[in-house]
């Protein structure tokens, strides 16, 4: 069994305050990973202010303080790894991968299976508004300003092969607000090809192609994969998605075996949840997924 250890990482450097740093306090108060004893609180990663101006040099929101706080949260995620345990990272906007995979740079080469309902994969130069959290994706695959793709000399953060990207909706709308198109040689299943695969079976063939890469990989789970009609408290809403059976078959896969090394919830919003009915049934499926730690087989 490996022990899941929580690691709160408020950030919305790459976004806006508008309740997604409330993510953490939300989930852990409608139960995720509760058991007795409880599950370990490693850290929170408090972000800096929030700055509203675009950077004139890297055209991204907070780059400066987004890079330093990727560094932090790195060695927040690596104390845990260190410990033997396993990470789950309480975002926050999806900017945080950034850290959580430094975290797994400093060790080595390793996968990243990105499930999102948006491929995040823009330039600032075609970001409205210069929002990190819609080019994570690009950033560690080391796409963008250089102070947020090579952190510590180490981009990219993760290898175009060694990722996995499922699940998402957006690709006619992105590529008419000009997001650049995803490499060739990163796997990706969008919506409609989970769904005639099968999500289970979808997610193992995902982590077969990441097999790759030696250290195991890291899950990112953006909320928003999730069908807008059961999760509608994200801030960027699109028609469709996963339904909590999917994505829970999902996790199941993803998250059995001594492979999969760290795990992070990133967008919910709780403030677009009045009465934590989202956040409860979010919880469910999560916990359900992250069951499979204790599995030894999908």
């Amino acid at each position: 069994m490996r022990e899941p250890a929580i690691i709160e990482a408020p950030s919305v450097l790459g976004l806006r305050p508008s309740g997604v740093q409330d993510l953490p306090a939300a989930l852990s108060a409608a139960g995720l990973l509760r058991a007795d004893p409880p599950v370990a609180r490693a850290a929170r990663v408090e972000p800096a202010a929030y700055d509203p101006r675009r950077d004139p040099v890297t055209g991204v929101l907070n780059s400066d303080a987004l890079a330093r706080y990727s560094v932090r949260l790195a060695d927040a995620v690596g104390d845990v790894l260190d410990s033997g345990r396993f990470p789950v990272v309480l975002g926050g906007d999806c900017s945080i991968l950034l850290g959580n995979l430094l975290a797994l740079a400093r060790r080595g080469r390793h996968g990243l299976l990105f499930l999102d309902g948006h491929t995040d994969f823009y330039q600032p130069s075609a970001e409205p508004t210069g929002e990190a959290a819609s080019m994570e994706l690009a950033l560690v695959t080391g796409r963008g300003p250089r102070p947020l793709t090579d952190l510590e000399g180490r981009g990219p953060l993760v290898r175009d092969e060694d990722v996995a990207a499922l699940g998402f909706r957006d690709t006619a709308e992105s590529a008419r607000a000009g997001m650049q198109p995803l490499p060739p040689e990163l796997y990706t299943l969008d919506l409609d090809g989970v769904r005639a695969m099968g999500a289970g079976r979808a997610a193992r063939r995902a982590v077969d192609r990441l097999a790759g890469a030696p250290g195991g990989y890291w899950v990112h789970l953006d909320v928003d994969v999730l069908d807008d009609a059961v999760m509608p408290a994200v801030d960027y809403r699109a028609p469709g998605g996963l339904s909590w059976a999917e994505l829970e078959r999902m996790l199941r896969v993803a998250l059995t075996g001594d492979r999969v090394t760290g795990f992070d919830v990133t967008i919910f919003n709780p403030r677009l949840d009045p009465d934590g009915s989202i956040a409860s049934a979010l919880v469910r499926c999560l916990n359900r997924g992250l069951s499979a730690l204790t599995s030894e087989v999908a």
